[in-house]
C-alpha cells in the first residue's frame, strides 16, 4: 500500500498526519502529489469531499520548507485563494497545524471581520496567506502587502469563484504573482470561464481527474419522500429528532431563518447559515454544529461547497435545488472521505416533474416513497430514538475572530478527542477553537449515522441541550419535552410550523435572494 512517504512527503509532515490518523493517501492525493511535489503546475478535477485540501496543502508546505526563503514583511511566499470565508477557515484548519511543525506561519484574510489585525499580520511577515479575493485585493490596493514573492499559488473551488463573479479580481491577483511560480488549480468543472484561467495562468499543467464531479459518490443512498404539503414539517421534525448531524438545505435566506426558528420551537436544536449573518454569527453557529450543541444546520447554498464537519450522516433537501449541480454539491456534505451517507429530498405533488428531471441530470436513481408522519420508513432512514428539548434562551458566547491575526500554527487543529458512538452524537473534549472546523480527511469510515469526533469548541447555544431516554447522555440543564421510540411515532409539529414551512417551495419558482 502506497504511503505519503513513498510520494516524498517530508517525515515531519507524515508523522503529523499519522497523529491525526491519516496514513493512506486518497485517490486525488495519490494522483497529484508526484507532480505537485516536483513543482509542476497541476489541474485537479474532483468532486467535493474527495480529499483535495491535503492534495495542495502538503506540496505547498513541503516546497516552502525546502526552498528556505526567509519570511519578509508584507510579502507572503504562498497564496491559497478560496471563494468563501467558511472554506478559507476550513483550509486553514487543515493547514495551520502542519505548518506549525515546519515553523511556518499562516494567516487568513477575508471580509466580514476587522481589517487591522490582518494588516498587522501581513506586515509582520507570513509564509502562507489563505484568502478570499475581495479582501486581499483591498489590502494590495492599499499597499499593505505585495504578491511579488509568491512561490506557489493555489486556486481552490475555482468554478465556485466563477459562479460568484470573482474571476475578474482573481485574474488581477494572479497577474501580480511571479510567472515562474508554481500554480495549482482545483475545480469540479471547467465551465464558466475557469478554462480561461487555466489557459492564461497555468504552464503546461498536468491534469488529474478523480471522482467525476457530475456523479454522486456510491457511498450515498438517495431517497425522495413524496409528502403532502402540510406533512412536510412534521416529517422533517421526525427525521431531525434522530441522533446524528444533519444539514438541511433551503433555497432562500429567509426560509433558512424561519425554518430554524420553527425547528427550535419544535424541540430540535438547530442553527442557521446563510449570507445575511455576520461573520461572528457564522463562526458561532458553525461551531455549535461542529461540537454537537446543535445537531441540525439549516443552510442556503452558501454551505454547499467546501464546508466540512465530521460525520454528517444525513443531508435533507427541504427545498429541492433548481439545478443538478447544486444537488450534487449540497449532497456532498455527507458521504465524505469514504464515509456512508443518506440524502433525502422532500417533494410535494407540484414538484414531481422538476425533481424527476433534477435527479436524472444529477445521475442518481433515488428510491421514491410516499410517506406521512408516523411512517416506519422514517425510522429506517434516520434510525435511533427521537429526542426533543425545551426551547431555551440562546447564550451568545464570545466568538474567536477568524482571519483576525497571524498564527504560528495550531497544533491539534481544534480536533475533539471524544470517540464516535454508533447512533449517538459525537462529543469532543472542547479544546478546539471556536472559528475552526476539523480537517476533512479521517483515518477510517464510520457508520452512516454514527457519532463524530467533535470539532470546534462550543461557542453558542449553550442552553439548547438534547436529552435522550435509553442509554443517552443528558446535557446539564436540559429538560425533555417529548421522547418517543423510533417505531414510526413522529413528533407533533408545534407553533404552526407545517403551514408556514409548506408555502412557496416550487422548484424553479420565484424566490428571494440567497
Amino acid at each position: 500500500m502506497t504511503t505519503f512517504t513513498d510520494f516524498g512527503v517530508p517525515a515531519v509532515l507524515t508523522t503529523a498526519l499519522a497523529g491525526l490518523g491519516i496514513t493512506t493517501p486518497f485517490p486525488i492525493q495519490a494522483a497529484t502529489l508526484p507532480d505537485s511535489l516536483a513543482g509542476r503546475d497541476v489541474l485537479g478535477r474532483g468532486r467535493t469531499g474527495s480529499g483535495k485540501t491535503y492534495a495542495f496543502v502538503l506540496p505547498v508546505l513541503a516546497r516552502l520548507a525546502a526552498s528556505g526563503t526567509p519570511r519578509r514583511p508584507g510579502r507572503p511566499r504562498a497564496l491559497i485563494l478560496a471563494p468563501t470565508r467558511e472554506l478559507a477557515t476550513q483550509i486553514d484548519a487543515t493547514l495551520a497545524p502542519l505548518a506549525a511543525k515546519l515553523g511556518l506561519r499562516t494567516i487568513t484574510v477575508f471580509g466580514g471581520v476587522g481589517a487591522n489585525p490582518q494588516i498587522k499580520g501581513l506586515k509582520a511577515g507570513v509564509d502562507v496567506v489563505v484568502a478570499c479575493p475581495g479582501r486581499l485585493d483591498d489590502h494590495l490596493r492599499n499597499g499593505h502587502a505585495s504578491l511579488d514573492a509568491v512561490e506557489i499559488t493555489v486556486l481552490d473551488e475555482a468554478d465556485h469563484m466563477a459562479d460568484l463573479g470573482f474571476l475578474p479580481v482573481v485574474r488581477r491577483l494572479m497577474e501580480q504573482t511571479p510567472r515562474q511560480g508554481q500554480r495549482m488549480l482545483f475545480s469540479a468543472t471547467l465551465d464558466n470561464g475557469v478554462d480561461v484561467l487555466v489557459k492564461r495562468f497555468l504552464h503546461k499543467p498536468v491534469t488529474h481527474s478523480v471522482d467525476s464531479a457530475t456523479e454522486a459518490p456510491i457511498e450515498m443512498a438517495h431517497h425522495v419522500l413524496h409528502v403532502r404539503g402540510d406533512d412536510r414539517f412534521p416529517v422533517l421534525v421526525d427525521l431531525l429528532a434522530a441522533p446524528g448531524r444533519t444539514v438541511v438545505f433551503t433555497r432562500t435566506k429567509r426560509r433558512a431563518k424561519v425554518l430554524t426558528r420553527q425547528l427550535v420551537a419544535a424541540g430540535v436544536p438547530a442553527v442557521e447559515l446563510h449570507g445575511n449573518l455576520a461573520q461572528n454569527a457564522r463562526n458561532r453557529n458553525l461551531a455549535a454544529f461542529s461540537d454537537g450543541s446543535a445537531g441540525t444546520l439549516v443552510a442556503t447554498d452558501i454551505a454547499a461547497r467546501g464546508i466540512h464537519v465530521d460525520d454528517v450522516g444525513l443531508v435533507i433537501h427541504a427545498d429541492p435545488p433548481v439545478e443538478h449541480k447544486a444537488y450534487l454539491h449540497r449532497s456532498g456534505r455527507t458521504a465524505r472521505a469514504g464515509n456512508q451517507g443518506t440524502v433525502i429530498t422532500l417533494m410535494t405533488d407540484d414538484q414531481t416533474a422538476e425533481v424527476r428531471d433534477l435527479t436524472r441530470k444529477a445521475g442518481v436513481k433515488p428510491t421514491t416513497s410516499r410517506t406521512r408522519p408516523g411512517d416506519p420508513l422514517l425510522a429506517e432512514l434516520a434510525p435511533g430514538e427521537r429526542t426533543f428539548v425545551a426551547p431555551s434562551a440562546v447564550v451568545a458566547a464570545p466568538s474567536a475572530q477568524a482571519g483576525s491575526g497571524t498564527r504560528q500554527g495550531r497544533a491539534g487543529g481544534g480536533r475533539g478527542a471524544g470517540g464516535g458512538r454508533s447512533g449517538g452524537r459525537g462529543r469532543g473534549d472542547g479544546r478546539g477553537r471556536g472559528d475552526t472546523v476539523v480537517p476533512e480527511q479521517k483515518a477510517a469510515p464510520r457508520g452512516r449515522r454514527g457519532g463524530g469526533s467533535g470539532g470546534a469548541s462550543a461557542a453558542g447555544h449553550a442552553g439548547q441541550s438534547r436529552t435522550s431516554g435509553q442509554g443517552g447522555q443528558a446535557r446539564s440543564g436540559s429538560k425533555p419535552v417529548h421522547t418517543s421510540q423510533s417505531r414510526g411515532g413522529a413528533a407533533p409539529a408545534r407553533t404552526g410550523g407545517a403551514a408556514a414551512f409548506s408555502a412557496g417551495t416550487r422548484v424553479g419558482g420565484r424566490r428571494s435572494g440567497r
